[in-house]
Parts: structure tokens; sequence; C-alpha cells
């Protein structure tokens, strides 16, 4: 790193500092939903290969959810894989899985972070199931920030098992359809989302400068704030997160009134 670099790497973190002491704790999103996008954008870039973007991606994760546990968040989802990216080529897709393989083990093995699978288990690989659900199961006395792992997600999907689940569980209640006609709300069905016993989010961040949700947690986002950050993912920084979170506090939540 020569001399330039390191007078503004240096400046990054005094700035990040200045940003944080005057960060409002009661003011922080409990809930954080975030769209990781740019790893491959990222690792063009930089000359590398898409592989390499997805790690460098991976790899951000921990140092990410270290900010949110300094800033007293309760809840944060990751979208990893969503059921669109089952489209991607295989020669992308294998190692792909693989590094978030890699992730839900790390995420576990940590100790500070409860991990939650949000999406549609069968679309997965059968080993990754087995991560997803032993990660679950280990980690489900910790009492530190709820880590939704979104692979296999998308926000139709979502609904549609949502819908599935409300039915079959009538039915298994003996309900007619009749009366769940009559019963049904946007509390019953909220119930059976992935995320039901869990806050909805209160911010939404979006990296690589798209301004779009592409299906990311339809139904809970109905009144969350956005954020929408144009570095990539993997070059995300504790200064672009705190400019977040301050994005967020000045804002007047109107909940759609």
């Amino acid at each position: 790193m020569n001399l330039r670099d390191s007078l503004r790497s240096l400046l990054v973190r005094l700035y990040a500092r200045r940003v944080e002491g005057h960060l409002d704790h009661a003011q922080v999103p409990k809930h954080i939903g975030v769209i990781m996008d740019g790893n491959r954008r990222w690792a063009k870039a930089s000359g590398s290969t898409t592989v390499h973007g997805h790690r460098a991606g991976a790899d951000k994760i921990e140092e990410f959810l270290g900010w949110c546990t300094e800033t007293d968040v309760e809840v944060v989802t990751l979208w990893l894989l969503s059921t669109d990216n089952f489209d991607r080529p295989q020669e992308e897709l294998v190692p792909l899985l693989g590094i978030i393989e890699d992730v839900v083990r790390t995420l576990a093995a940590d100790g500070r972070w409860r991990v939650h699978h949000v999406g549609t288990m069968d679309l997965l690989p059968a080993g990754l199931q087995h991560i997803l659900k032993e990660a679950q199961e280990a980690t489900a006395h910790v009492d530190g920030i709820v880590v939704n792992v979104a692979i296999g997600y998308g926000g139709r999907q979502e609904i549609a098992d949502a819908v599935r689940s409300m039915l079959l569980d009538a039915h298994d209640k003996g309900v007619t359809l009749e009366g769940l006609a009559e019963s049904v709300d946007t509390d019953m069905i909220g119930r059976h989302l992935y995320t039901g016993d869990q806050p909805d989010p209160d911010l939404v961040i979006r990296t690589s400068g798209e301004q779009r949700l592409s299906g990311f947690m339809l139904w809970q986002t109905a009144h969350s704030e956005y954020y929408f950050c144009e570095v990539f993912w993997p070059a995300f920084r504790k200064v672009d997160f705190l400019r977040a979170l301050r994005d967020y506090a000045a804002r007047h939540r109107r909940y759609g009134g």
C-alpha cells in the first residue's frame, strides 16, 4: 500500500469513528435485510474470477455481522442464493453452492449467531440441506443475532409456500374451505412465512448500485426503508454500513400512513 492509499485508509477510519460517535443506538434498525450484490462485477473489475468474487463476498459476511453486533441489531437476513440463481451455468453454480456450504458451517461454528434458513429446502442439494439443518440445531440455543440465510429464496415462492402451509394447516385441523376463507387475513398469512415469528425488516441494504428488490422479502418489506449503495458487496466497508444506519435514523417512518 502506497502513502496515498494509507492516508486515504486512515481518513476513512477516522470518518467512520466520527459517524459512529454520533450514532443514536435507539434509532438503529432491529432487523436488517441485505441484498449482497456485485460479487461478479467486483471480480471482473479486479481482474479475477467469478468464483473468487463469490468467495470474497462470503468472506465479508462475518465482518458485517460483527458491525451489526456492535450496533445492537437483532436480526439480519442475508440473501445468498435466489431461486433464479439456479439458472446460472453449472461451472458457476456448483462452486457457489460449495462456498455457501462453507458460509453456513462458519456461521454455525462461530458461536455468536443463531442460524435460520429461509427458502425452499427442496430446491437445494441434499448435502446443503443437511448442513442447514445441522446449523439450525447447533445454534438454536445461541442468544445472539438471528441470522437468516436466504438460500434457494424467492419472494413469490415464499408467499406461495405460505399459502400452501396455511391450507395444509387448516386441513390438519379439520377447518373447511369456507371456514378458512372467513378467517384468513394478513396476520395469518404472515405467520406462515419463512420468518413468521420474526419482526419485519426495518432496513434493506442493497449494494452495487442496483435500485430494485428483485423479489427480496416482498411481503415483509411493505413498510421497510431502503438504502442503495454504489459499492460492490466484497468492497463494502464499515463506513458504508454506518452511513446506511445514519441515513435510516434521519428518516421519518410513516408505515404507509
